[in-house]
């Protein structure tokens, strides 16, 4: 039952974006919307065939109440950055054309974009049975340290998964307005990234000694 809760859960959000994209852009033979609607309902059903056999991890993600304070408002504040994106994007690249136009395969470019970074996300969410949709400590499930597959490369894989994701985002609308929030949705994930670090070294038993092992937080080599 949770497994289709969460994917009713995850069509409704497909369909209200979708809808107010299109909303926003007057017209239904949008291009940019249809990809938009094509590359949401892909990246559900990828999210569905990963997660399908892992009730724990289905049971963690649902369970967003428990999570830090701090973090609610950090994800609260991004839902707030991801609709004004939506919205700008529909009313530039839909309605009143303020940016130049693209073809569909610079859309498309960006729906790759777009589902290579979730899929960078659901690989994190993969091999970290602790992955959770909001930050907390879960000592009732015996939380250890990730640092296998791709945790040797990053410490928070699923951030940088959602980062690329941003990127694809203004490609794939055809939006050069929309860079603007993502600009910020992106700079609201690295604050989220760099609280969420200090928190873990400072609450997970181990996490100190892995930040030696994989010093980078989100991008390899730099960061």
């Amino acid at each position: 039952m949770e497994k289709i809760k969460l994917l009713l859960r995850a069509f409704g959000s497909t369909v209200f974006f979708t809808t107010l994209l299109f909303v926003c852009a007057g017209k239904l033979n949008y291009i940019p919307g249809w990809i938009y609607f094509s590359t949401t309902v892909m990246t559900t059903l990828m999210t569905f065939i990963v997660t399908q056999h892992n009730d724990d991890l289905l049971k963690e993600r649902s369970n967003a109440a428990q999570g830090a304070s701090w973090d609610k408002l950090i994800l609260g504040l991004s839902a707030i950055v991801f609709v004004i994106s939506i919205v700008l994007s529909g009313l530039d690249s839909g309605r009143f054309e303020w940016s130049p136009k693209v073809n569909w395969q610079i859309n498309s470019l960006g729906a790759f974009i777009t589902m290579a970074g979730h899929g960078i996300f659901l690989t994190a969410q993969k091999q970290n049975k602790f992955f959770s949709a909001v930050y907390r400590i879960q000592a009732d499930r015996g939380h250890a340290v990730c640092d296998t597959g791709i945790y040797k490369i990053v410490r928070h894989p699923g951030y940088l998964g959602m980062i690329i994701s941003l990127i694809g985002f203004p490609v794939l609308t055809g939006s050069l307005w929309s860079s603007i929030p993502i600009v910020v949705a992106i700079i609201i994930l690295v604050i989220r990234t760099t609280i969420e670090d200090k928190s873990l070294i400072k609450e997970l038993h181990g996490y100190l000694d892995y930040t030696k092992r994989t010093p980078y937080r989100l991008i390899p080599y730099i960061w």
